[in-house]
């Protein structure tokens, strides 16, 4: 049975607040925030927000009740009231009241007659959970209408009020409680779905919809109840203290974010995606928007290169976001984004939507295609399949290998800004080694090349002339940041780095190893996502200079070009079917090979 989206509504509580009002209704946390505040409000893009909190703090609304506003306008815009709506379900990350089901305090402040009812807990992907199960009961017959409705009210877990509660002897508060204060804020989003298409204008045919946790390979990120992501143990959550004060004052109430672990929200969603598209759910030249929940601008550019760099990337000017002005209002942000580009007439008949939301609460990735149809609708159509096996594949080898990174420590110390002058001259001596390395494994491949791959050979010998010049850099890099050159030039390769060299002498060896673009892929690919970032981190925590940090702010540049040059070399005719297949098996060795290698950092 098809099912549509027939009318969307949303809530957002109170006028607009601008960046330079949030502390008014928040407010202050005092100078020593202020760095972070600046940080987290320029990365995250967000120009206003709203809060259901007047000036100074005072809490104006229930989240029920921004729930609740947001079904209405829903239910107004089609045409309806609660007596029509079948089945209800609702989606927050914190309710108001912990017993009973939100659902349940929604539904009593709307009213309506009797109704399946469901309660769904999480983060950002609830709302769309919340989504599908309307969704499977109305295409099962069970309901002709029903509404799924997503809403937060974060902003009183943000005061200052209740973050100076969890502050240090010198009044500092952890950087985890306060880095969400700048990101979240309130507002509610909901949709009416219906067993047919609505009488007049368009509605949205729900052609699929997808969602899929990731909690078995990931550790916690976003949570509260507890005082530390790693301590989830019999006695130690705030329904074990022996008072609720006890747990308050323990930080255990606060909402928190484990930023060492965010990032791999990115890698996970574009490996969901390149899944899709494989399984022919998505063909990407044929989605006319994309509706994607991001929670910062920081994220952006990371979703665009790893799109891009599986040539599975939908045009910018489709994608559609009101993040910059709306804010991020987790788990009904998608809503709230569907709701304004419809009233706003964005959409016309026949456009295909993909709505995409990565979560990183503990890492959920969910996904649904609409297409706009008109009042009499009767065809489901379905998409085509992509037959770009080798761009895809590689895709999802490097969200596997960003999955391995997460585990190596001295990449956790640096995207925690924990890192010391130590682990930066140590990664620094590992570089070294393998850059040199590279260079005599890639001349050694460029010279097993026949002469039917000339152009491939060129593209080898020459990049093996950039990497002599790179150790160089190194050594200055070092020097700079107080090591001592002569112990760079004696250090010996490490267990990680003689597997990894071992490895790539003996493919280098072959006749004809155009696989090695596979080794290139990691290893250049490693450089243009991952080196400005890092060069970034280890500048502030550190207080070095720019000319401590000259080769990993080279690499950030200079790999992404290595990448698009490695690209075309994929799209070569040469790949045939075989060699694409030892290029993608050849990416994973490297990739497990290289994490290896930096684990075995802090055991040398």
């Amino acid at each position: 049975m098809a099912v549509y989206i027939t009318a969307a509504g949303a809530f957002l509580p109170g006028e607009p607040v601008s960046n330079d009002d949030i502390e008014s209704r928040l407010g202050p946390l005092g100078e020593g925030s202020e760095r972070i505040r600046r940080r987290m409000l320029a990365a995250n893009g967000i120009r206003t927000r709203h809060y259901a909190l007047a000036e100074g703090g005072h809490l104006t609304m229930l989240n029920e009740e921004i729930a609740a506003n947001a079904v209405e306008a829903a239910l107004k815009e089609r045409g309806t009231s609660m007596d029509e709506v079948g089945m209800l379900a609702v989606a927050t990350t914190q309710p108001d009241l912990p017993v009973p089901g939100f659902a349940s305090m929604v539904h009593g402040r709307l009213g309506g007659g009797p109704m399946e009812l469901l309660s769904v807990g999480g983060v950002c992907c609830s709302g769309t959970a919340a989504l599908r199960a309307v969704e499977m009961a109305v295409r099962q017959g069970e309901h002709r209408l029903g509404v799924a409705v997503a809403s937060e009210l974060v902003s009183r877990s943000l005061t200052a009020r209740r973050l100076q509660g969890i502050a240090d002897d010198q009044g500092r508060i952890p950087f985890d409680a306060q880095f969400l204060r700048w990101m979240l804020s309130d507002g509610g989003g909901a949709v009416v779905v219906e067993d047919r298409p609505r009488p007049e204008g368009i509605s949205l045919r729900i052609d699929w919809s997808y969602q899929r946790s990731h909690a078995h390979r990931y550790p916690l990120c976003m949570y509260a109840g507890v005082a530390s992501p790693s301590s989830v143990a019999p006695g130690s959550t705030w329904q074990d203290q022996a008072t609720a004060s006890e747990a308050d004052a323990a930080g255990m109430l606060n909402l928190r974010q484990d930023i060492s672990v965010l990032n791999n929200i990115v890698a996970l969603g574009v490996e969901e995606y390149v899944t899709l598209v494989r399984a022919g759910k998505i063909d990407p030249d044929r989605i006319d928007h994309l509706l994607c929940h991001y929670s910062s601008d920081y994220f952006h550019g990371d979703i665009v290169k790893l799109m891009s760099d599986a040539g599975l990337m939908i045009p910018e000017e489709k994608w559609f976001t009101n993040l910059h002005t709306k804010g991020n209002t987790g788990a009904a942000s998608i809503f709230i984004m569907l709701e304004e580009a419809m009233r706003t007439g964005r959409f016309k008949e026949g456009d295909r939507i993909l709505l995409m939301v990565p979560e990183s609460g503990r890492f959920t990735v969910s996904f649904a295609h609409l297409t706009c149809v008109g009042p009499n609708d009767t065809v489901e159509e379905k998409t085509d399949t992509s037959g770009r096996w080798l761009i895809e594949e590689l895709a999802l080898v490097w969200a596997e290998f960003e999955r391995l990174l997460t585990r190596v420590p001295i990449v956790n110390r640096i995207e925690a800004r924990q890192a010391s002058l130590e682990d930066y001259r140590r990664l620094l001596r590992n570089l070294r080694q393998q850059v040199m390395e590279g260079s005599r494994w890639i001349t050694r491949a460029a010279s097993s090349l026949s002469v039917e791959h000339t152009e491939i050979r060129a593209e080898f010998i020459h990049h093996a002339a950039e990497e002599q010049r790179d150790f160089q850099m190194i050594e200055r890099d070092y020097v700079a940041a107080g090591g001592d050159l002569d112990e760079i030039l004696g250090a010996t390769k490490n267990v990680g780095s003689e597997a990894l060299s071992a490895y790539m002498f003996q493919e280098a060896s072959k006749s004809n190893p155009i696989h090695l673009l596979g080794a290139m892929y990691i290893i250049e690919g490693l450089g243009a996502r991952k080196a400005a970032r890092w060069a970034d981190l280890l500048v502030e925590q550190l207080d070095l200079s720019e000319e401590q940090v000259t080769f990993l702010r080279y690499h950030g540049g200079a790999d992404e070009e290595h990448t698009n040059m490695m690209f075309e070399m994929l799209r070569s005719p040469v790949v045939t079917p075989d060699i694409a297949r030892a290029i993608v098996k050849t990416a994973k060795v490297v990739g497990r090979l290289y994490a290896l290698q930096l684990e075995e950092l802090d055991n040398a």
